[in-house]
């Protein structure tokens, strides 16, 4: 099974100055997690709702205030849409992440790959396995 089997097809994204603000409300409106962070046609972060609470509300910053650039984790681990599905989930379990953006071969976004999407379409044991992996305490 290919990555593009699984993925949750289309994705919001949203420049490094939006508010923190509109990006929850982003989160709400399209009931998502995250919201990949993009600038001159280019991946450059990603917000997580985990990432709104631990480096914003409870660093005790201005919300108001603050901007993605602000909050986003940088780097953002990434996958192909015709990687195997296998693969991609090694690639959570290494970097422990709950949500991965999918590229196309124009280099182009076309999805997302969260835990949800694997255990709709792989196995319960990899399943099991993925979500162990990644919630185990660091």
């Amino acid at each position: 099974m290919r990555v593009k089997d699984a993925m949750h097809v289309g994705v919001k994204w949203a420049e490094p100055d939006t508010s923190v603000a509109e990006l929850a409300h982003m989160m709400r409106r399209h009931d998502v997690g995250a919201i990949p962070i993009g600038q001159n046609d280019r991946l450059i972060g990603i917000v997580t709702d985990r990432d709104i609470i631990c480096r914003g509300v409870a660093d005790r910053k201005d919300i108001s205030a603050l901007k993605a650039r602000d909050i986003m984790t940088p780097k953002v681990v990434w996958c192909s849409e015709d990687e195997e599905l296998l693969t991609a989930v090694r690639r959570m379990e290494e970097r422990r992440v709950r949500r991965m953006p999918v590229i196309n071969a124009d280099k182009r976004m076309v999805g997302i790959l969260a835990l949800g999407d694997i255990s709709s379409a792989a196995s319960k044991a990899l399943s099991g396995e993925v979500l162990g992996a990644v919630s185990a305490h660091h």
